[in-house]
């Protein structure tokens, strides 16, 4: 009987330590879970700050093409607030615009002659004049839409000296500088052009 009741004792002490041991390993297993939630957390926020730079550098190009002017070398008129329409620079710019854009055309149309010139040829087989003959008349064409081209800008210098350039023909309202920049021949405002090509829509 004594020998069982040791026994007995023996176990129980046994027990008692793997119960006790039991608590502890969950004591230390914890703070390891709460360090790799941590770990886990931080990766994320240091993903979101690499990923934002990119976002960040994007501003300056959409302000380096928005600094590229309507014609090549000539940058957009930044005008100042409250600043009189149509006044000396604005003038000055518009002149600058209108004589680069004929010069370009100008030069355009030498560069055709002189092609013409030297291309032309009387060629023996008739499909090979034949091609050569359409080429001609395209670019014979598209001259003489340059040419029209030139008169426009020619009228817009002579509105420029007698100060009747940037107003609508039309209504008489200023037609902007925008508009202008985007196209220096315009002669009318947005409104009376939208009006004007829904005309020439309902009669055609």
């Amino acid at each position: 009987m004594a020998a069982k009741k040791k026994a007995a004792s023996t176990k129980a002490k046994a027990t008692k330590k793997v119960v006790a041991k039991k608590p502890v390993a969950k004591k230390t297993a914890a703070p390891k879970k709460q360090a790799a939630k941590k770990k886990s957390s931080a990766t994320p926020a240091s993903a979101k700050k690499t990923a934002s730079k990119p976002k960040a550098a994007a501003p300056p190009k959409a302000r380096a093409s928005a600094a590229s002017g309507p014609i090549a070398g000539i940058e957009p008129y930044q005008a100042g607030k409250n600043e009189e329409y149509m006044n000396a620079e604005q003038v000055e710019h518009f002149r600058n615009i209108l004589l680069a854009w004929k010069r370009d055309l100008m030069e355009e149309v030498d560069r055709t002659v002189h092609h013409m010139q030297d291309e032309a040829a009387n060629f023996p087989d008739p499909n090979d004049r034949a091609t050569q003959e359409s080429e001609f008349s395209m670019e014979l064409r598209a001259r003489d839409r340059e040419r029209k081209l030139i008169k426009k800008i020619d009228e817009a210098l002579l509105n420029l000296e007698n100060e009747e350039y940037g107003y609508c023909e039309a209504c008489g309202v200023e037609i902007g500088i925008r508009r202008l920049e985007a196209r220096p021949t315009a002669t009318l405002c947005i409104d009376c052009k939208t009006l004007d090509e829904i005309r020439e829509k309902q009669m055609g």
